[in-house]
């Protein structure tokens, strides 16, 4: 059985004794166009964004994207979301009556890139005017041992990951270190926005209470997500980068990194940690 998100497909597998065929799964990408329709508008709605992505919770992706660009606060502003098209790949989003769309603070170019994330944005001074993130308080701690055994629990919920080693992950876990959900996505950025769409979707913003573990790097924009989100833990497996850094100091985020083989590095706010 081929795990969702991924394909089978004919290989030659070089040798060194020669060459022979076989099979192999790789991950699946394909566009998807996020289009939002106000109402009293007609058709298929306006385009906001074009993102390559594994297929699979797409709407719980677009509605994570609209809320981390500040277009959508709350989850009543939908009336509903649903294919476009014969193809499976546009989405349209249509809004309650009386919803305005502000494309003002979309300052992005409408195709983004699963591999680059931010690079999508028009420039880093716009990137930083138009983050929607509010600055958390310390109102809780955790045994900070209790993060080294997050990376394994999220591992043995990456089935298309296993299949492949080609998708990122996301996972949400409870400050008691228990996983609640994980997201697999070819783009890192399309893993939080399914993640943040499907709390988003059943009235479970802000993750006050949440520790959030990426699969790998941490980067701006995904710091960005988390803290639109109310997350006030981030780690990740992989490294981060010094604008992610930044930002997660300005948030009151805390920002772990390279959690992996027991041990790893606080880069912000790690009074959380004890």
């Amino acid at each position: 059985m081929v795990a969702i998100g991924v394909q089978r497909v004919h290989v030659e597998k070089a040798l060194a004794d020669g060459r022979e065929s076989c099979d192999d799964v790789v991950a699946v990408e394909e566009p998807l166009e996020i289009r939002v329709l106000c109402d009293g508008e007609e058709g298929l709605g306006r385009a906001i964004s074009v993102t390559m992505r594994t297929p699979g919770n797409d709407t719980e992706l677009a509605l994570g994207f609209l809320h981390g660009e500040g277009l959508l606060r709350d989850w009543r502003s939908v009336r509903r979301v649903r294919p476009a098209g014969p193809t499976g790949n546009v989405l349209r989003v249509e809004l309650q009556p009386g919803v305005d769309l502000d494309l003002a603070r979309l300052q992005r170019n409408f195709y983004t890139s699963s591999s680059c994330g931010v690079c999508g944005k028009a420039s880093i001074e716009a990137v930083t005017s138009s983050v929607l993130v509010r600055r958390m308080e310390q109102d809780w701690t955790i045994d900070g041992r209790l993060l080294l055994g997050l990376p394994a629990r999220l591992r043995e919920a990456q089935a298309a990951f296993s299949a492949t080693g080609g998708l990122h992950a996301v996972g949400l876990f409870t400050r008691e270190g228990d996983l609640v959900a994980a997201f697999e996505d070819v783009g890192r950025h399309n893993a939080m926005d399914k993640l943040v769409g499907s709390r988003l979707a059943v009235d479970a913003l802000p993750l006050a209470n949440s520790i959030v573990l990426l699969s790998g790097r941490a980067s701006f924009e995904l710091v960005q997500k988390a803290g639109a989100a109310g997350v006030p833990l981030l780690a990740a497996i992989g490294a981060p980068s010094s604008l992610a850094i930044e930002l997660a100091e300005q948030a009151g985020i805390t920002l772990v990194a390279f959690l992996r083989d027991g041990a790893f590095n606080i880069y912000t706010h790690g009074a959380r940690l004890r």
